[in-house]
């Protein structure tokens, strides 16, 4: 790769400008992958700020293999490469299927090497590309305008399954919790529209200035996008250490620092949302065991409250040491999908998932993030995000909520909308909910 690093204070314009019409930039290619993590601090780090682009193919890896294509494909090559797993993954690593329509259409794997890709730090940018032309990429980027957040569309968003139908499903699932089949579960609904017509980029920009997150991020593999606000870690990969971090526990922000800090105590102090957390920690402690030294598992920190634009969350971090016969994607066999997005026992979990929810969830609760040459990674778990298939107009995003027997049905569904609220936002949703 032929690299350029060029100091900020050289630049014609601000960093934050240049950053913007590199986006622009980018979207003209049929391949993108932004990182952005907002500057947000956070336990291990956030996502690299990270643009990515291609004009090329996305690596040829087997959907009905994708774990040991992906494995295949490493072994022969060290680069970065971008992409995404959707949940539906999970039939390939253990006995599940997936029987749902899917309007979206997104592969189950995907991946690209990318033909350009900058790094935006604190004082500098690196611009690396695999021609010799990084001073004309330079210079594009400077004469491209600067794209502007889209203004709320009014669009009429629909329910994939109505508030009573949505209260009746966590009646049913609190009877599975009754009857002994899981302990908890992860159950999501759909909100949708069709035949929309709307510019991606700038949607991308108005979520994040609404939602701005750790681990945003923007997506594009040809006329399907993913718009991602996600606050949530699955797995980040330095040297032989594992790290994962999952969500569980919601409350709004407050109006006034007082109400807010109350709120904060609030959820710390939740019975049922410490007994979610402390499942979920259980849960991926046994997924990184499965490809983690013995003893090298550990509870980082337990019940961390972290506030973000709309809500407070609670998040714990575990990490672990890699067995040395393992490799990440060994890593990611155990520990995928993300136990907060399933529930507990985890293999139980998803075959109720299956039978309650209407949707497949494609990449919605599955991961987005990138592979480095050495072989470390970072990836989120895809939450808080809109998908769009430019093609068919469909545009869709899924929330959801832990359910246990301590769940009330309507503030369960009161907490889908606390989540939805920013794309509802963003969208200038004219619906009812």
């Amino acid at each position: 790769m032929y690299t350029s690093i060029i100091q900020a204070a050289t630049l014609p314009i601000s960093l934050q400008e240049f950053k913007l019409r590199a986006s622009a930039w980018a979207d003209r290619f049929p391949l993108v992958a932004c990182y952005d993590s907002h500057q947000i601090p956070y336990p291990h780090n956030s996502f690299d700020n990270l643009l990515a682009v291609s004009s090329g193919s996305i690596i040829e890896l087997d959907e009905a293999h994708a774990f040991g294509s992906l494995r295949r494909e490493l072994k022969n090559s060290r680069r970065l490469l971008c992409g995404c797993l959707t949940y539906d993954l999970k039939n390939q690593t253990e006995q599940l299927q997936s029987m749902h329509p899917d309007f979206v259409g997104f592969p189950a794997i995907f991946f690209f090497e990318p033909e350009v890709y900058v790094y935006f730090n604190d004082d500098n940018i690196s611009i690396n590309s695999s021609e010799d032309n990084v001073e004309f990429i330079l210079a594009s980027i400077l004469a491209t305008h600067v794209p502007a957040p889209a203004s709320p569309l009014g669009l009429e968003v629909k329910q994939r399954v109505s508030p009573e139908a949505y209260k009746a499903n966590v009646e049913r699932i609190r009877n599975y919790i009754l009857e002994g089949e899981v302990y908890e579960l992860n159950y999501c609904m759909e909100f949708f529209a069709e035949q929309v017509q709307l510019d991606p980029l700038g949607l991308y920009l108005a979520l994040s200035a609404a939602s701005p997150t750790p681990f945003g991020g923007y997506l594009k593999y040809r006329d399907k996008y993913l718009l991602c606000a996600s606050p949530e870690r699955f797995l980040k990969k330095e040297g032989r250490k594992l790290i994962s971090q999952p969500i569980k526990g919601t409350i709004r922000r407050g109006t006034t620092s007082a109400e807010d800090e109350a709120l904060r105590q609030q959820l710390r102090n939740d019975e049922k949302e410490l007994a979610e957390n402390m499942m979920i920690v259980d849960l991926v402690r046994n997924d990184l065991r499965r490809s983690c030294a013995t003893g090298s598992v550990q509870v980082e920190e337990m019940f961390g409250i972290y506030a973000f634009r709309q809500v407070h969350q609670m998040i714990s971090t575990i990490s672990g040491e890699l067995r040395p016969e393992c490799d990440l994607v060994d890593a990611l066999l155990g520990a995928f999908p993300m136990g907060s997005m399933t529930g507990a026992p985890k293999i139980r979990a998803m075959q109720l998932i299956e039978a309650t929810e209407e949707t497949k969830r494609g990449l919605y609760s599955g991961s987005f993030g990138y592979i480095r040459p050495d072989g470390d990674c970072d990836f989120n778990v895809v939450i808080r995000s809109l998908q769009y298939n430019a093609a068919t107009g469909y545009l869709s995003f899924m929330v959801g909520s832990a359910i246990t027997y301590d769940s009330v049905p309507e503030k369960e569904y009161e907490e889908c909308l606390l989540k939805a609220q920013a794309m509802l936002k963003v969208l200038g949703s004219v619906g009812q909910y």
